[in-house]
């Protein structure tokens, strides 16, 4: 069964997180996002993606992750990252619904959309790499500061702390916020609005407001991303990484 639902609407295709009430992020969802994201790239006009309403994403699956050897982690990094890049650069509009709490890896993905919205309710958000003993990936660290401001984006990964999606709201990382009940809709209404737009165009002007990140990302992923494993690995970090398993 995949991970992935898809739902058209109209010309928005609406992709659902859908691996358990965590939504945890392992090779498993990572193989059926890709696949799901490559079925509706060529077909859709917009996207919307959601999560659950309880968590849109824990982060990393710690328990299964922690299985891997240095190899197969590489793997799933890679993987994973490039994943990202094509979200964060596809061409045409794109929304994120956050429903339930968006945390590591979970916020991460939340940032490679054009737009987040998210749940009225008591939802936290945030990227707490630094409190595992792993810097913030190389890519959401550039993509969240393009979205707030320096020192907020500092203070954010500094602190590793978890903020409401209100106090997100007024620093720029959430767009709006909306009940339960209509967040998914007002998302496709947003991205529908958007695909009315002329494609060309829009393509161009998001080209242009990606151009500095990815051409960034595109000479540097690979030294990034091993940095990244480096303190993966590292025995301070692998023991920190063990004890947050446990609360799984």
């Amino acid at each position: 069964m995949s991970k992935i639902q898809i739902e058209n609407q109209g010309k928005v295709a609406v992709l659902t997180l859908n691996n358990g009430i965590t939504n945890a992020i392992n090779p498993e969802l990572v193989k059926d996002l890709s696949e799901a994201f490559n079925n509706i790239r060529n077909q859709a006009k917009a996207m919307v993606l959601c999560g659950g309403t309880k968590f849109f994403s824990i982060g990393l699956d710690l328990p299964t992750l922690m299985k891997l050897d240095r190899s197969e982690m590489t793997d799933f990094w890679h993987k994973f990252n490039h994943l990202l890049f094509d979200l964060y650069t596809i061409p045409l509009p794109t929304v994120c619904a956050v429903s339930g709490h968006a945390v590591a890896g979970g916020n991460v993905l939340a940032l490679v959309c054009d737009y987040r919205f998210g749940n009225a309710d008591t939802k936290k958000i945030g990227l707490n790499e630094i409190r595992l003993g792993l810097p913030v990936p190389y890519l959401a660290d550039m993509m969240l500061r393009q979205l707030v401001s320096e020192r907020a984006a500092t203070q954010m990964i500094y602190s590793g702390e978890f903020m409401s999606f209100s106090d997100a709201k007024k620093i720029g990382l959430i767009d709006e916020t909306y009940t339960t009940e209509t967040l998914k809709q007002h998302s496709v209404e947003k991205a529908a609005e958007l695909s009315a737009l002329q494609n060309q165009a829009f393509s161009a002007v998001k080209a242009n407001r990606i151009e500095e990140i990815k051409t960034r990302y595109e000479k540097n992923w690979k030294s990034k991303n091993e940095l990244f494993l480096d303190s993966w690995f590292s025995e301070p970090t692998q023991k920190m990484l063990k004890d947050a398993a446990q609360k799984f």
